[in-house]
């Protein structure tokens, strides 16, 4: 297969198994077989059975209701975290190189800064300190999230700050603002989409990471991340309480992996004879 048949190839085999995904988590309240807190103590650990394909967890909770429920939170949340980091990155990256000074050197200080820990660290010391939920647990992912984009939109605004169409923009008189959203961020999207798509997987990883040290969203709300966390627990007795949630993030991770790759390529191939549009 030749990379002109893989653009398209892995991007419609990403972009088709996420939105079914997406879909699938849309509509778990008609999927689930029985609602994701229901316990039944007396028939804990039982195997797959015709009502319940992936068996019971080890409280009797029906494994498919919760692997469904969990789509809900983790996929909707990796998604607004990706959109409000990239949108916020972008254009303080673009905004901070377009105007230099003062404003791009303290961008640059903020993100060597938080590039200096790992950012799964500093997501735990965070939700650690201010405490397990959905609010902090998306305030975490976002305070490692934009740091990436940033970086991205500075250097490639910078870039672009060579090209004669932004000389153009100055002489009819438009100002910075207006150079910057109409002139500069949509030649950044090429890129910062292929770092949104890689981002996604990222975000979901993270997220399953936290739900598993407890520092995610409470119980009972069902996530990947929770579910692996209680899985380990019957590891010996029913290992495929961590095998199935591990499955389901990893096909999450794949798509968007897969989604990357194909808009890299085809971003690839369009920039080998194009110039940055005005």
């Amino acid at each position: 297969m030749t990379r002109a048949d893989q653009r398209p190839a892995a991007l419609t085999a990403g972009a088709t198994l996420l939105a079914l995904l997406l879909g699938v988590a849309l509509c778990a309240p008609w999927l689930a077989p029985q609602p994701p807190e229901t316990q039944d103590l007396e028939r804990r650990l039982e195997g797959p059975t015709l009502g319940h394909p992936l068996g019971r967890d080890d409280l009797g909770r029906d494994v498919l209701s919760r692997l469904l429920w969990g789509a809900r939170t983790s996929l909707p949340l990796g998604l607004v975290v990706v959109l409000v980091c990239s949108g916020a990155g972008t254009l303080l990256g673009a905004a901070a190189a377009y105007g230099g000074g003062g404003a791009d050197l303290l961008l640059g200080a903020a993100a060597d800064l938080l590039l200096a820990f790992p950012g799964i660290l500093l997501a735990i010391a965070f939700v650690a300190a201010r405490g397990p939920g959905v609010e902090n647990l998306f305030a975490a992912l976002c305070l490692i999230g934009w740091v990436g984009y940033a970086r991205l939109a500075r250097g490639e605004t910078r870039r672009l700050m060579g090209h004669p169409f932004i000389e153009s923009a100055r002489s009819a008189g438009l100002g910075g603002a207006a150079i910057v959203t109409r002139h500069i961020v949509p030649n950044l999207m090429a890129p910062i989409l292929v770092q949104a798509a890689l981002g996604l997987g990222g975000v979901i990883m993270a997220e399953a990471g936290l739900s598993f040290l407890g520092l995610g969203v409470p119980p009972p709300t069902p996530t990947w991340g929770g579910m692996l966390r209680d899985g380990t627990q019957s590891l010996l007795d029913a290992p495929r309480l961590t095998f199935i949630p591990g499955m389901a993030i990893f096909v999450s991770v794949l798509a968007a992996q897969m989604i990357a790759e194909g808009l890299r390529l085809r971003m690839s191939g369009r920039a080998s004879g194009s110039s940055p549009r005005a």
